[in-house]
């Protein structure tokens, strides 16, 4: 049966497999300014081969709420729901960021409107310089090359018609990066990276022949093939047994040291995000309350939001205390 959350053993477990990788990776100081605009320090704080790969500036996603027509002649005030309210941040070519609050807080909304599958209210979105929000959609595409996604649910977002080999040679084509000899020769090469062997016999199956950990690792060498440098992760392993989570997120630490990858990770689970990422956000409300190192937000959380999340885990109110 599937679990959302760790078990006290598998968080442990969690903490040496992915710290001694995460150790590894640049963590700049990051900061909270206020309630709607947070961003990180100046980049002279980081190391001189960090560069803000994806800068995020008050960034607005609202919806209007369609009222009857009696409700219209009462008040002439439309109901507007702030899904995404001002956020601002900056992500380091390097980093893994995690994006964490409670559902309906707005993360998946706001990942959405990072890679322009929903368009924004307002703000700006700034991916190595260039604003997503101004471009047309076939310059839109050729940056969508460098950021990829990774869903929760890996069933849902692969073609059940579709056999895993050609699922994961679809985006190739889809940007004309290869032929078919070289697509199906890419494909074996990623399958055989992300632990789909025997590669000639994964490659022919279909979706729903896999189990879920097995799904989840070809989503992630779809959105890997393409040699992408940001991989924005929606609760890629909350739909996994605790066991499968471990080993996924081991891997995706291997494929981050071997691509050169970025993460923008969401999750709601607060100790995969403390022993997985370098910095976390934390929203409420659509707003980011708070950004930090990872240790530091567990260890002086300030935003009084922050403080009840933290508490509401029990394993990690315990290890704090």
């Amino acid at each position: 049966m599937s679990t959302e959350h760790f078990s006290a053993t598998d968080k442990l477990e969690v903490t040496s497999v992915v710290r001694s990788s995460a150790s590894q990776v640049h963590q700049p100081t990051l900061e909270s300014t206020n309630n709607t605009s947070v961003t990180s320090v100046p980049k002279s704080v980081a190391t001189s081969a960090a560069k803000v790969l994806l800068r995020v500036t008050n960034l607005r996603q609202y919806y209007t709420l369609e009222q009857n027509f009696i409700a219209q002649l009462v008040s002439r005030e439309q109901q507007v729901i702030k899904a995404v309210d001002n956020v601002s941040f900056e992500l380091y070519s390097g980093q893994i960021l995690g994006l964490v609050g409670e559902s309906g807080c707005g993360k998946s909304t706001l990942s959405r409107t990072i890679l322009q599958l929903i368009r924004p209210t307002s703000g700006t979105v700034e991916f190595e310089g260039k604003d997503l929000i101004q471009l047309d959609k076939k310059s839109l595409r050729e940056v969508r090359r460098q950021i990829q996604m990774v869903f929760q649910d890996p069933h849902a977002c692969l073609n059940p018609l579709m056999m895993v080999g050609d699922s994961i040679a679809d985006p190739l084509f889809i940007h004309k990066l290869a032929s078919h000899s070289e697509a199906k020769r890419k494909v074996e090469e990623m399958l055989e990276r992300v632990g789909l062997t025997p590669v000639e016999e994964y490659y022919y199956r279909y979706p729903g022949d896999l189990s879920g950990g097995q799904q989840q690792r070809v989503a992630i060498a779809r959105a890997l093939i393409t040699r992408p440098s940001l991989i924005i992760c929606d609760e890629p392993v909350s739909m996994l047994d605790a066991s499968i989570q471990t080993q996924v997120l081991q891997l995706m630490l291997e494929l981050k040291d071997e691509f050169k990858l970025t993460y923008l990770f969401i999750t709601h689970d607060l100790s995969v995000a403390r022993f997985f990422c370098d910095a976390i956000a934390v929203m409420n409300k659509g707003q980011i309350v708070e950004l930090k190192e990872t240790e530091e937000l567990f260890n002086k959380p300030q935003h009084p939001y922050t403080k009840n999340l933290l508490n509401a885990a029990p394993l990690l109110a315990t290890q704090m205390r």
